[in-house]
């Protein structure tokens, strides 16, 4: 019973002494200034000056005349076709034509 209450007050002071103690922390206020309201706009600026105009380019040279083509040669002549074959023994016979009615 003598080392219930030592090894009891022991265990007590460990326990409490572990706990996590919060710091206090006071919070700091910062002042930031609001912008006033936008002054009048200022005045226009003059007009610049304008810029010079450039050199015209100078004018191309006019390109050779083309050369004359040659002239075609003269075809062939074409192939003498076969002489014709005489008729045959073919007949004709032409009916005679009736007298008209009168």
């Amino acid at each position: 019973m003598k080392y219930s209450i030592i090894f009891a007050a022991v265990l007590a002071a460990l326990a409490l002494s572990a706990c996590n103690k919060p710091t206090v922390v006071t919070p700091t206020v910062v002042t930031v200034p609001v912008p006033g309201p936008a002054g009048p706009t200022g005045a226009t600026g003059s007009s610049g000056m304008t810029g010079q105009t450039g050199a015209s380019g100078a004018t191309g040279s006019t390109g050779d005349t083309g050369a004359t083509g040659s002239s075609g040669g003269k075809g062939a002549t074409g192939a003498t076709g076969e002489p014709g074959k005489t008729g045959g023994d073919t007949v004709v016979v032409i009916p005679p034509v009736p007298a008209p009615a009168r």
